[in-house]
Order: structure tokens, then sequence, then C-alpha cells
């Protein structure tokens, strides 16, 4: 950190009140999944309704998260990172205490509306505070406490086994409860912010370049390589982990709530401790390609061991986790160097456009195929059809990373492109 930084005492304690921001947000987004088989069987869901209460967080995003960034510049990080927790943690308290599917839809969508942006402006923050060092350290660290929210929301079954005896509403109380600690952090980053005067806000304003048509002409086919596994990896690890694989764990492999939900959230766990382990690894033998084709193909491997075998789930979950853990490691960085730093804010602003569209699409499409096949605990095979879209949507993400690790991502290649 440079002389005109904010103390390193300043800096982290921004950093932890980022990262408990950050556990909220992430535990209400991972709260549909517990209570999938609730909703179904109390209030008469379908697993279309299902999904579009995920999908629905997505959607907007597919246009929003081109004007967050320029959003988070206008007014800044931590007004950003106030206004967009208030408006997760309104989104949070509708789900919980609408009477209906139209109530929960909007109360989602509402959520979905801030988190994204939310999501943008802890990063911008954090770029802010660590502007002299440690930026991509600190941001791991958030993203890995972060990660910890998903990780309790699937362990919630266990923790509060009570809340979820009385029914579906309690247990998203408790996630709109989350979405309130979440607010207040982002509260007193917002404060504390107020009181410091950060010099360089040059690496936040970075983070969030508006998009102009004409940056695609400066993209090489590596990157459209990355974007195309960005896509399909993430919308099945999203759809599955986040939505169906509770329901699909107890229906169609006999595990109670309770035990679906560990196996579950063991992905999330595993990922906690494993990216920043595996980043670390990558900047030190300074390669990207291959360690990302590695995670991309540990994915329909461990789908086609869960759908196709009778080897344990600890077994298939498993991969899911090193695969959770080692691509999100790579692929960001790998982003850095396919395109110049003039023209990163575009890249992956793109990139989370077009994976919120594949991720929403991917809940909608496996809800739809579910009602389709009738699948259900009374006809387990009926989730067949799902695993095979999910299947095939990660051989393809593994065929591009194969196809980026071939074509851009030789050691040579690697060893002369740009700093991101």
């Amino acid at each position: 950190m440079n002389d005109k930084s904010p103390s390193r005492a300043i800096a982290w304690l921004v950093c932890a009140l980022v990262a408990a921001s950050l556990y909220g947000n992430y535990y209400v987004y991972d709260s549909i999944g517990p209570v999938a088989d609730a909703l179904q069987s109390q209030r008469g869901f379908s697993d279309q309704q299902i999904g579009l209460l995920n999908a629905i967080y997505s959607l907007p995003n597919v246009v929003l998260i081109l004007v967050g960034g320029v959003l988070v510049d206008r007014f800044g990080a931590a007004r950003m990172t106030l206004w967009t927790a208030a408006v997760c943690l309104l989104g949070a308290l509708l789900t919980a205490l609408s009477p209906g599917f139209a109530g929960m839809a909007a109360g989602r969508l509402l959520f979905g509306i801030g988190a994204e942006t939310f999501g943008i402006a802890t990063l911008a923050a954090l770029a802010q505070y660590f502007v002299g060092g440690k930026v991509a350290f600190s941001m791991g660290l958030a993203l890995s406490i972060g990660r910890l929210g998903s990780f309790s929301s699937d362990m919630s079954p266990t923790w509060f086994p009570h809340a979820y005896a009385q029914g579906w509403q309690p247990p998203l109380l408790i996630a709109a409860a989350m979405a309130g600690a979440s607010f207040g952090g982002a509260l007193l980053y917002w404060w504390l912010d107020r009181r410091v005067a950060a010099a360089d806000k040059g690496a936040a304003q970075q983070q969030a370049q508006p998009f102009a048509w004409r940056d695609l002409l400066h993209f090489g086919k590596a990157y459209w390589f990355l974007l195309a596994l960005c896509v399909l990896w993430y919308s099945v690890i999203l759809a599955f982990r986040s939505t169906f694989a509770i329901k699909y764990f107890q229906h169609a492999h006999g595990l109670d709530l309770a035990a679906a939900g560990a196996m579950n959230s063991y992905v999330f766990l595993a990922a906690v401790f494993a990216t920043p382990a595996f980043g670390w690894l990558c900047d030190r033998v300074g390669r990207y390609a291959p360690f990302l084709a590695f995670g991309a193909v540990l994915l329909p491997v461990a789908m086609a061991l869960m759908a196709l075998t009778t080897t344990s789930l600890w077994v298939s979950t498993a991969l899911i986790g090193v695969s959770f853990s080692l691509v999100p490691a790579v692929m960001w960085p790998l982003a850095s160097r396919l395109v110049s730093p003039s023209h990163f804010g575009t890249a992956i602003g793109l990139m989370w456009v077009a994976q919120n569209a594949g991720i929403a699409g991917a809940n909608l499409v496996t809800g739809w195929l579910n009602d389709r096949a009738g699948a259900s605990a009374q006809n387990p095979a009926g989730y067949e059809s799902m695993m095979l879209f999910f299947g095939l949507a990660s051989v393809g993400g593994a065929i591009f990373a194969l196809v980026l690790w071939l074509t851009a991502g030789r050691r040579s290649q690697e060893r002369v492109a740009p700093a991101g």
C-alpha cells in the first residue's frame, strides 16, 4: 500500500465487512434449494416454478450487469454496496412473506436486481482499499467467506431442524435475517468509508468500464472459447447445485433433507479453502489453461458417475467440488491474459451477461424437463432427462476448455500473454 492509501488496519476492516455482507448475500441466493421439496409438497409448486425462482434472479442481470459497474463509478462503491444490500434485503423479505408464487417470484427478482451489482460494488471496494497490493488475495478471501454462506444455507436443515419442521416459511425467514446481517455489514462499511479519504480509486474504476460493441472486435477467438466455457460450466454448476441437487439427492438417491443438504454443501466448503490454493498454484507455475481444462473435464465425469453408476455420491460431489474450486480460480486471471487491459472491464462484463443468461436458461429448461417427465420421489427415473441435459452441457464446456488449451494455452503462449 502506498502512502496515500488508508491504513492497512482500515483496509482489512473493510475486507471483513465486505466478506460479512457477501456471506449473507450468498446464503439468500442458495436458500431456495433446501426448501424446494417443501414448496412442492406444501404449496403445490411445480419444478418449473421452483426453477423460475432462481432463474428470475439471473434474468434482469442479462441487461443490468452492463450498467451496474457504471453506477458504481457514478455513485461510489460504498454507496452502491449499501443501496444494493437494501434492495437484496427487501427482496428476501418479500420472498419469505409472500402468500403466493407471484409474490415470491417478485421477491427473487428484486433480490437479483440488487445482488449482481452488489457483487461488482464489493469488488470495487476491495480494489479501492487494497490499491497498493494484495488485491487478488483480499478478493479471494472475501469471496471464500461469501461461499461459506452457501455452505451454511445447505447445512441449514441440519443446523435449524425445528425451523424446517414448521414448513417452508421459517427457513426463508432465516434467509431474510441473513440478508439483514448483510445490510448491516454494508451499512458499517459505508459509515467507515465516509470517514476515510481513499486516495487512488483508479483500480476500483477499472472494475466497471462501460460496455461498447466496438470493443468486441479486439477480442480473439480464445476469449470466445473462454466465454462459451463460462456459460456452459456455470449454467450446470449453479442450476444443479443451487436449485435441483438437494431435491435430486432426496428423490433419486434416497437421502433425507438434512443428508442431502449436507452432501450438497461440501461442494462450497471445499471451494472456500481450495480456490485460493489453486489460484496460488497457477500463479506459482505460471500456467492457466491446462488447469482450467482439467477442472472443466471433472464436471461431466461427476455428472456421469452420479447418473449412470452406483458409485457413492461422495465421489461425484468431491469431483464437483474440485471443479468448482479450480475453474473460477483460473478463469478470471486467464481472461486478463486473453484481452488487453484497456478492454478487460468490457470482457468481464460480457462474460457475466452471458453467464446470467445461461444460468437463467438452464434453470428454466431443467424445470420444464422435470415437469414433462414427472420427476418425483415416486418417479426418480423422471430425472434422467435433467441429468442428460446437464451432462451434455458440461461436456460442451469441457470441449471448449480443451480447444482453448490447444489453441492459446501452450506454455510458450502463456509465457508471452499480456498481463492483466
